[in-house]
């Protein structure tokens, strides 16, 4: 199957890394860039089309570029650890039931700067990798190994098998993220954008923390606390010296 993903630097982040693209349709007033010239340059077929064209194809800013591509590659669990280079500290992100497109999109693209070595969700409890979450993640989604998997109870308690620790984020029982020491395999749970993580993942979780919160908003965008988290382990990992 193929899929339609927008927007300069998507598309331009495909152009250069090579990647795959069945078909490119390319706004008239943008038919002098450096988009056109890769693609003349990696032969890739397309079109210059007036903006009607592009507004029909896709919902979204397209910034004058859409391209047809084959469905994102997704990988098993089991071939994203395989790929964890021998001697680096594993850190892995599962995604309870997330659902909005753009904050996928940013999870992964601070995953890929932080050095995430794979992302898992669900299939049928949340988002899908399509062109919103393309466009949002900047790249990222062709640098970061991501795995739906059917059961994500299953794959935490199978993680935990290969000696992975499993860090959930909450608002009860749960320690200050900065009190943990996050020198081991880890599996960071970011729960869904309403719900936080369902009750089976909650008990499966070896560490539950929380960031602390002045005010009275309460929490933070999914994304956010995510990237939080991530680089409170990324400076852990990789201190000053």
């Amino acid at each position: 199957m193929t899929q339609l993903v927008y927007g300069k630097n998507v598309v331009l982040n495909l152009l250069k890394k090579n990647k795959e693209i069945d078909f490119l349709y390319i706004q008239k007033s943008r038919n002098d860039d450096d988009v056109l010239y890769l693609a003349k340059k990696n032969n890739i077929s397309y079109k210059i089309v007036d903006r009607k064209v592009l507004d029909n194809l896709v919902n979204g800013n397209h910034q004058g570029y859409v391209a047809q591509i084959k469905e994102y590659k997704t990988y098993t669990i089991e071939e994203i650890i395989e790929s964890i280079p021998q001697g680096k500290q594993p850190l892995l992100v599962a995604l309870d039931g997330l659902e909005d497109p753009h904050n996928l999109g940013a999870i992964l693209r601070t995953a890929a700067c932080v050095g995430v070595d794979g992302v898992i969700f669900e299939k049928n409890r949340s988002v899908s990798l399509n062109s919103t979450v393309a466009k949002v993640s900047v790249g990222a989604i062709d640098i970061v190994k991501v795995a739906r998997v059917t059961n994500l109870t299953q794959t935490l308690n199978k993680l935990k098998d290969e000696g992975y620790w499993v860090v959930g984020t909450d608002t009860k029982d749960a320690v200050d993220y900065r009190s943990v020491d996050y020198s081991m395999p880890v599996v960071l749970v970011i729960g869904s954008e309403g719900k936080g993580m369902r009750r089976l993942v909650k008990e499966n979780c070896d560490i539950k923390v929380m960031l602390p919160m002045e005010g009275d908003i309460g929490s933070l965008n999914a994304s956010v606390a995510c990237a939080v988290l991530l680089y409170q382990i990324y400076s852990q990992r990789f201190p000053l010296k």
